[in-house]
């Protein structure tokens, strides 16, 4: 079986300056893929090295490492400086050229307003003496500074401190340094993390987050000075043959401070419009940028950038097939980029080459694939963030992911060993087990082919007649066509690998599992009740509506406003009814692993749709055509509604007793979402 002719383009050979790449694929920059470290002071950064060499195993084309401040965050040394770093990459760099793969190493100045503080850094924001005492360690206030005084993207009340003019020319001059020690070291080239997402640089671009009064605000020359200087001292540290790429933001697609903008919506431009884009490109060509990285958005619009399962497929390259008519360099787009999409568009000559980043996250060996023909065999991206970049926020919080995860990002929900691979490997088991896995959903199929690899002899028992689980009601949505595909994908996998499933075969009791050695119960979860709401028992649940397409009317009120409500109300809107939310917390989608870009998106379309909502509120009474809802102040409001959907959550239903060969995973443990139940699986699959 061979490639598929539709694929063919991708792989033709082309340039970004004097740099040949093998083929049109690009891996993007992720946080947390960095040669150099994270968040944390730089180092060479042993687990992204071995994941991008698996990338040019695998044959990506051209290699972008998660990108990196020329400045520590932590410890604010200059990137430069550590020569100790630079020397292991020398000595790596022939490894990873060997299998023909090409490597530009992304370059930041640094977050600005869209630095991503937690609670304690704004404490030590807040709190002169306490800064200063961290001062040495992190330094919150540098680390957040921008072109003006503008608001945090993370945390409300914070705001950032203008970079002087010798912060700015120390900045420059360490790019120059630092992009000569890459090239002495064997890299390829670099790319500039610029005009680019809402970072520190594109702050300073854009005309209404940038009020200086000096040489590097007012006029667009002055404005976008910044990322001039910097390819320019590029140029005269490395050589003029050295190829600087840039990561460009055509258009902002941002209405004002934290207010991103849906797709097809007509508004007015706070950010880049596509005018001043146009000038851009051109403008940033004739300083030397040898190729455009390109995408849309901001953190206010962060669905852009990072687009979650709602937004579109191919959502950018409608704004990126026009920059390139004004521009001569190499154009790539970025953005739920569909293979079969890219190959039509570089054929045509809209495009010069696709980037791909979560994807390789998921299957490494996803280019492969389709090479020999086994486009099946790939095991697809379903666009959660709940591994890759769960940075997350909700009304009142600044960043609430944990700490362990800002610092090890790029992990994978649906792959546990992708940047984790000391952790999470299949190692043979000494001595072969029958396995009996207690429910088929996403958590007992992982169950079954990790145990299946590592020679156990795994059995599901499935209470219905069909694997999947909960996640079947969660993948009916129109817009989950990756989860989807993710059933049909372990479908396959527990069909390829001869794994015995037991259908209609329901497990109460687990003594009636005599001959098995060891016990993993997957049993998930039942929507939550709440009895003291009067007429509580008319109420639908989410597989009602969603699986079972059980026909509710136009009104359809929403009790609760988590992921899963604010996802099936979405549902709603495009079939055209008319929700209604109400919700316990401050803000909807309140959670602490939901990545922001899928909460914002999630919570600006009910905005931008004028759905009621109806925060800091609960439900008392539901009735016929109506449901009285209690607000914060006691007060109450009877509200016409046709029908009522239970979005409360669910609790836990763990089958049998404790012990020593009885272990639970997934959702019967305590409720999560996919990366909790596959990591689990693996936690306990591994020790059997």
């Amino acid at each position: 079986m061979g490639m598929n002719k539709k694929y063919e383009p991708l792989f033709t050979p082309w340039k970004i300056g004097n740099v040949e790449i093998k083929n049109r694929i690009v891996q993007c920059s992720m946080g947390g893929t960095s040669l150099f470290g994270w968040l944390e002071p730089c180092h060479f950064d042993k687990e992204a090295a071995n994941h991008l060499l698996e990338r040019s195993k695998h044959n990506v084309g051209l290699v972008l490492p998660g990108m990196q401040c020329v400045r520590d965050t932590m410890g604010k040394r200059w990137l430069y400086q550590n020569d100790r770093m630079f020397k292991e990459l020398a000595e790596w760099m022939p490894e990873f050229h060997k299998y023909g793969g090409k490597l530009f190493i992304q370059l930041a100045a640094g977050f600005g307003r869209s630095m991503a503080v937690n609670g304690m850094m704004v404490n030590l924001l807040k709190n002169p003496t306490l800064g200063k005492i961290a001062k040495p360690f992190l330094d919150v206030e540098y680390c957040c500074a921008s072109a003006s005084e503008t608001p945090n993207r993370w945390a409300e009340g914070i705001k950032s401190r203008p970079m002087t003019v010798e912060e700015i020319h120390e900045m420059v001059e360490a790019f120059g340094k630092t992009a000569k020690k890459l090239r002495d070291a064997g890299v390829d080239g670099v790319e500039i993390h610029a005009v680019h997402e809402g970072y520190l640089l594109d702050q300073f671009t854009i005309a209404n987050w940038n009020y200086r009064t000096d040489e590097y605000g007012g006029s667009f020359e002055n404005r976008y000075r910044f990322p001039v200087e910097i390819v320019q001292c590029i140029h005269k540290y490395a050589g003029d043959d050295f190829p600087v790429s840039l990561r460009y933001s055509v258009v902002s697609k941002t209405k004002g401070w934290y207010k991103g903008a849906m797709p097809g919506e007509e508004f007015e431009e706070f950010g880049r419009d596509m005018a001043e884009s146009e000038k851009a490109i051109k403008y940033l060509e004739e300083a030397g940028y040898a190729m455009f990285n390109c995408d849309n958005g901001t953190y206010d619009a962060w669905y852009w950038a990072h687009p979650p399962q709602y937004m579109p497929d191919n959502c950018n390259l409608e704004d990126v097939e026009h920059i390139k008519h004004f521009t001569n360099a190499p154009v790539v787009c970025a953005g739920r980029m569909r293979p079969e999409v890219a190959a039509e568009e570089i054929e045509a000559g809209r495009l010069d080459a696709v980037a791909i980043a979560r994807q390789n996250l998921v299957d490494p060996e996803w280019i492969d694939k389709i090479l020999e023909g086994k486009e099946d065999d790939i095991k697809p991206c379903i666009r959660c963030h709940n591994g890759c970049f769960n940075f997350a926020k909700y009304k009142g919080t600044a960043n609430v992911q944990s700490m362990e995860d800002s610092l090890h990002l790029a992990r994978c929900a649906l792959t546990p060993p992708t940047m984790q691979h000391n952790r999470y490997k299949i190692v043979p088991a000494k001595k072969p087990k029958k396995v009996a896995i207690i429910g088929g959903g996403i958590g007992g199929m992982e169950c079954a082919l990790v145990l299946k690899q590592r020679g156990h002899v795994p059995t599901i028992f499935e209470k219905s007649d069909v694997l999947g689980g909960m996640f079947l009601t969660a993948s009916a949505m129109s817009f989950k066509e990756n989860d989807r595909e993710l059933v049909q994908w372990y479908l396959r996998e527990i069909d390829r690998q001869g794994i015995d499933v037991r259908f209609n075969t329901e497990v109460n009791d687990l003594g009636t599992m005599r001959g098995y050695d060891e016990i993993i119960v997957a049993t998930g979860s039942v929507p939550r009740s709440m009895p003291a709401v009067r007429g509580f028992e008319k109420t639908i649940t989410l597989t009602q509506l969603l699986r079972e397409k059980k026909e509710v009317g136009d009104r359809v009120m929403f009790f609760g406003g988590g992921q899963s409500a604010c996802e099936a109300a979405y549902e709603m809107i495009l079939q055209g009814k008319h929700p209604m939310i109400v919700e316990y917390a401050k803000d909807l989608v309140p959670a602490q692993n939901v990545c922001l870009a899928n909460a914002s998106f999630l919570r600006d379309m009910m905005e931008y749709k004028n759905v009621p909502v109806y925060l800091e509120s609960t439900i008392t009474e539901i009735g016929d055509g109506y449901v009285i809802v209690r607000h914060k102040d006691g007060s109450t409001e009877k509200v016409e509604c046709d029908d009522v959907i239970n979005g409360i959550g669910f609790v836990p239903t763990p089958v049998g007793e404790k012990a020593k060969n009885v272990h639970r995973v997934g959702d019967c443990v305590a409720i999560g979402n996919l990366r909790t139940a596959i990591w689990r699986a693996w936690d306990v699959c591994m020790k059997i």
